[in-house]
């Protein structure tokens, strides 16, 4: 359930008008199925000291890092990304980690921002979701009104230096001819992490409940769907958990920066 005070006045309407709720307060919860036709993003937040190397790492894991945007240090307007979007200020719920520890779950950054901070905007899987309702496809998680589930998966990521951790996945259940059909449609998405990575028994890939997501919250699975998996923009916060770097926030899983960005802009063809 989306958790807002007023979510009839965030629902299908602007980008602009979207964000300007978040930073209102009025809205609080997921982003799923706001501003439709608009990109939404993950967000990792680190000193410039991990800058350069967090690069690196999204640099070799296009699938779950696939980068809409990097700031200069400090920077915390976006135009890229939107002419009036404030990273302190438009995520509904951000968390904020000390050496790998969640210490705080704010609604703006504003007490904790630093000059020395650089923002990485990670593409997301809501964007491909619009092109699957539009065709016919029941996505889960917005049908039922809560959260998209995600697990820690037995995947590694390519590692860097001192940034390493498992590969965390979105999961939509489906029928199988519906699965066939997503994998064609998202991988016209490579930029919000194209194809499925995995399809069928969540134990191959290290998930032994799929009804206990790691993040988000778990949804019904009919009789003969299956559960299709793709590579997910929550992966940095496994790094986090894994590497425990002294200083980082990220967005609160499912709770996205909406931009202005079109979807239709990042089809491949």
């Amino acid at each position: 359930m989306y958790h807002t005070k007023d979510t009839t006045r965030t629902r299908n309407t602007s980008a602009v008008l979207c964000r300007q709720a978040i930073r209102d307060e009025t809205h609080n919860g997921p982003t799923a199925g706001l501003a439709p036709g608009f990109v939404q993003a993950n967000l990792m937040i680190l000193p410039q000291t991990l800058a350069a190397e967090f690069l690196l790492f999204c640099q070799r894991n296009p699938k779950p890092c696939p980068l809409l945007a990097v700031t200069e240090p400090g920077d915390y307007i976006v135009p890229a990304l939107g002419q009036d979007l404030d990273i302190r200020s438009d995520v509904p719920k951000y968390r904020v980690w000390r050496h790998g520890e969640l210490s705080a779950e704010p609604r703006n950054l504003r007490d904790v921002w630093r000059d020395d901070l650089v923002t990485f905007a990670i593409g997301c899987s809501f964007s491909f979701e619009e092109a699957l309702l539009a065709d016919g496809i029941d996505v889960r998680h917005i049908s039922q009104g809560t959260n998209v589930p995600m697990y820690r998966t037995n995947i590694p990521t390519s590692p860097t230096p001192s940034l390493q951790g498992p590969l965390v996945v979105s999961m939509r259940p489906m029928q199988a001819r519906d699965a066939i059909r997503a994998i064609q449609i998202t991988s016209r998405f490579p930029s919000v992490h194209g194809a499925p990575v995995h399809l069928g028994d969540p134990a191959r890939i290290g998930i032994h409940d799929i009804d206990q997501p790691d993040y988000g919250d778990a949804v019904a699975i009919g009789d003969g769907e299956i559960p299709v998996f793709w590579a997910c923009g929550v992966t940095p916060q496994s790094i986090i958990q894994t590497v425990k770097p002294e200083f980082s926030i990220t967005h609160a899983p499912g709770h996205m920066l909406i931009t202005d960005l079109h979807n239709s802009q990042l089809a491949s063809f």
